[in-house]
């Protein structure tokens, strides 16, 4: 062999003993990393939970919100060459991370949203309001509704239904055409909410349920304000309220600061009237607290000694409602104080339409005040009421207008 050859099988022999070396090395390393990798705690990132649970998988050994929180927080350190939660299940970790978008990748934006701490939505039942109850009411799928609705302004022969009328006629006369007339009643919904935010320490520490007592609170202050828009709501933004709609009529108060029998017998007699009376009509006086003294204390002056014109409750045997002049007195908080525009109200709720989505919709999410671990509790309800009614109506004969609102005045 020359010594040329025998040169270059030396030199490619110490090559091949450098790459050897070489993969050795990388071997070695290879080795490094993977017995790293056994260990949860390696990556700043891998944050290793301990299960407080074992037989809650679903809830993947978090206690609560605010231990998931602190697990989520920890694993977004900046430089992190993963993004994973490690949890341990009896005495094995198991290491989840999702290859595609998945429930544990942050960039995914899925492992926020653990099974068991998803957002819990739940419809309940709708309380029922004392005046909300008596309404026409509709529910909607939509924002907005629009009735056909008769446009009678006046009972006056030519305009009864907007425009018909009848004519008597003989064997062979031609008969005038006339024909009714509509206007229409647009209604879109409005939006009451109620919002709450609570700390994670305050949930797991408070005595009470806190959760199912704003379930309980937030329903019923919504129908608190839907039951003061039916009797004040300025129709911006809200339902138009009696005391606001067009179709209202006022009556004269005779005492100032009072209530008498001559006022009550004076806004009944501006009731619409087709809607029959007394016990037979929807009619119901809505009044303040503060008017049953001049109730109790309100006669007919006949005789020497008068008649009662209130009629207190009866008992378990007898009405569940006061009554005056047979139409039921039904007291509520949204009524003006004595003396006042609203104090007592004559109304035919059914002569009020409201549309709504049907029910309340409550939520509470851990996301929108997470940085500050705090959990928000929200409710919600659409709603929106105006009378059927686009004025007063003129009475065929006579010239004191009529309503199914009556109210008196200051």
């Amino acid at each position: 062999m020359s010594k040329e050859v025998l040169s270059a099988v030396k030199s490619l022999a110490g090559d091949v003993a450098n790459v050897s070396k070489q993969f050795d090395q990388v071997n070695g390393r290879i080795e490094k990393v993977e017995k790293a990798l056994d260990k949860p705690d390696y990556h700043r990132g891998v944050i290793h939970a301990e299960a407080r649970d074992h037989n809650e998988e679903a809830k993947w050994g978090f206690k609560s919100y605010g231990h998931f929180a602190k697990e989520v927080a920890a694993s977004r350190i900046k430089g992190s060459p993963t993004e994973a939660i490690v949890k341990s299940f009896s005495s094995e970790s198991v290491r989840k991370s999702a290859t595609g978008m998945g429930e544990l990748v942050g960039s995914d934006g899925g492992f926020l949203v653990p099974p068991a701490f998803s957002n819990v939505v739940f419809e309940k039942v709708y309380k029922e309001n004392e005046l909300l109850k008596r309404t026409d009411q509709y529910t909607v799928t939509g924002n907005s509704m629009a009735f056909p609705r008769n446009a009678e302004s006046s009972r006056a022969t030519g305009s009864r239904w907007g425009g018909v009328r009848a004519y008597w006629v003989q064997e062979g006369d031609t008969v005038t055409a006339s024909a009714p007339k509509f206007g229409r009643l647009t209604m879109t919904l409005h939006k009451l909410a109620c919002l709450a935010r609570i700390t994670e320490e305050l949930m797991q520490d408070s005595g009470i349920a806190l959760g199912q007592y704003l379930g309980k609170v937030f329903p019923n202050e919504i129908s608190f304000l839907v039951g003061d828009s039916l009797i004040s709501g300025t129709g911006a933004g809200m339902p138009l309220g009696i005391l606001n709609a067009p179709c209202t009529v006022s009556v004269t108060r005779t005492t100032t600061g009072h209530i008498t029998s001559q006022d009550v017998v004076a806004m009944w007699a501006r009731l619409f009237r087709g809607m029959g009376s007394g016990e037979n009509s929807g009619a119901v006086w809505f009044v303040n607290q503060d008017t049953s003294p001049d109730f109790m204390l309100m006669t007919l002056g006949i005789g020497t000694a008068g008649i009662a014109t209130y009629m207190p409750p009866g008992g378990l045997s007898g009405k569940p409602y006061a009554t005056l002049l047979g139409a039921p007195v039904i007291e509520t908080e949204w009524n003006s104080s004595l003396g006042t525009v609203g104090d007592i109200i004559l109304a035919d709720m059914s002569q009020m339409v409201s549309i709504s989505k049907g029910s309340m919709e409550t939520m509470n999410s851990m996301h929108l005040y997470f940085a500050s671990d705090e959990q928000a509790f929200r409710t919600t309800f659409r709603l929106d009421a105006q009378p059927w009614w686009a004025s007063a109506l003129t009475p065929f004969k006579g010239s004191n207008t009529q309503s199914p609102f009556v109210t008196l005045a200051t």
